[in-house]
Formats: C-alpha cells, sequence, structure tokens
C-alpha cells in the first residue's frame, strides 16, 4: 500500500504473516479455507482472520486425534510466522521464544492459546484414557510431551513453508486500502483477499500437503 507509514507497514506484516501461517498451514494439513482479512490502525491495533473450515468426517478415535493435533498445529503456526524475518531475508528460521510469547498473549493472540490449551486437554484425554485423574504430575508430563511434539513439528513446517507464507502477507500489505471515516481523519487500513482470489494463487495452489508427522 502506497503511502502507508513505515512504522504501521512493519506492523501490518507481522500481522499478516500471522494470518498468512494460519492459513498457509491449515491448507497445507487438508483443512478447506476461506478469506483472509487484515485491518490496522495507526494507532498499532489490528484486527485479522484466516477463515478455515474445521467441518470433516471423523470415524474413529485414531482420526480424531490426527484432527485435533492438526488443529493445534494450526493455531500454533500463527505465531510462529509472526516472527518470521522479512521477505527479503536469506534467513527462515521461527523465534521460538518471541513465538511462545506472542500466543500468551503479549500481542493480542490469547484466543488462539486459549483454544490451544483446551484442545491440548482433549488430546490428552484421547491418547492416555488410562492415567489416573488424581495424578497432576503425569498429566502435566503428558500435556508437556504432547506440547512440546506437536511445537516442534509446526516450527519445521512453519519453516519449510516460509517463503510461501511471507510472499503472502507481502501481497495481503499490498492491497491494503485506507477507509474513509465521515468527520475525522481515517487512520485505518484494510484488506480482504477472498478464498476464490486466494485458490488462483501460484503460490496458493503450489502448497505441498504435508502430513502432521513427517
Amino acid at each position: 500500500m502506497k503511502g502507508m507509514p513505515a512504522a504501521l507497514r512493519d506492523y501490518a506484516l507481522q500481522i499478516a504473516n500471522h494470518e498468512m501461517g494460519h492459513y498457509v498451514v491449515a491448507r497445507a494439513l487438508g483443512f478447506e479455507t476461506g478469506d483472509v482479512t487484515l485491518k490496522v490502525t495507526m494507532g498499532l491495533t489490528h484486527h485479522g482472520g484466516a477463515s478455515i473450515t474445521l467441518t470433516r468426517s471423523i470415524s474413529s478415535l485414531e482420526a480424531m486425534k490426527k484432527h485435533l493435533e492438526a488443529r493445534i498445529m494450526v493455531l500454533c503456526a500463527g505465531a510462529m510466522a509472526q516472527t518470521l524475518p522479512p521477505k527479503h531475508s536469506p534467513e527462515k528460521r521461527v523465534d521460538k521464544s518471541k513465538a511462545a510469547a506472542i500466543l500468551k498473549g503479549e500481542f493480542g493472540a490469547e484466543q488462539d492459546h486459549a483454544k490451544i490449551r483446551e484442545l491440548r486437554y482433549l488430546l490428552r484425554n484421547i491418547a492416555y484414557p488410562d492415567t489416573d485423574p488424581a495424578s497432576s504430575d503425569r498429566i502435566i508430563a503428558e500435556l508437556t510431551e504432547i506440547n512440546d511434539r506437536l511445537w516442534l513439528r509446526t516450527q519445521e513446517i512453519v519453516e519449510e513453508l516460509a517463503e510461501t507464507i511471507t510472499g503472502l502477507a507481502g501481497l495481503l500489505v499490498e492491497r491494503m486500502v485506507i477507509v474513509e471515516q465521515w468527520g475525522r481523519p481515517a487512520d485505518t487500513y484494510e484488506v480482504v483477499l477472498t478464498g476464490e482470489v486466494l485458490e488462483r494463487l501460484g503460490p496458493v495452489q503450489a502448497i505441498p500437503a504435508l502430513s502432521v508427522w513427517a
């Protein structure tokens, strides 16, 4: 977007990376996807979203486990992608400590974190049905094992698809327009990339189908 202040553009790119992280990893893991939206203000506030269809056929506990693992990874992917360096940087590494801070609510991703916590408990309940509910130490160890395993795999996928994520994020920001506001200065930029438009893009069509586990 021409005319967007540099600081606002940098901020918008971070949030665009976040939303495209959700979108790209969701597609790679087999979810149906829709629109991606982004709104940022001069005051460095934002609202964004990536539409992901959660309806799918689940006919066994094993299929349910895979679905929960994939969904948790999609939720983690936004915070990880937000920490990717700019598109022109040769390094495409996730900043894990910063990603963890984003998920814990320092940058507005607390909803992702709340969903992850709940889904992780559900996954643990399925994966370890024989654990004594009173054995808090063992339950914590099981939750930690699930968390660490999914976090590492998500990092691998985000870094593998980093070029696609940052490229699509750049396109999202390029298409932002300032919103007219009657009677006061306009301070909000926004964009909607529809699912139909995204489906036609070469980088989207080239997203590989990946499994939850390599």
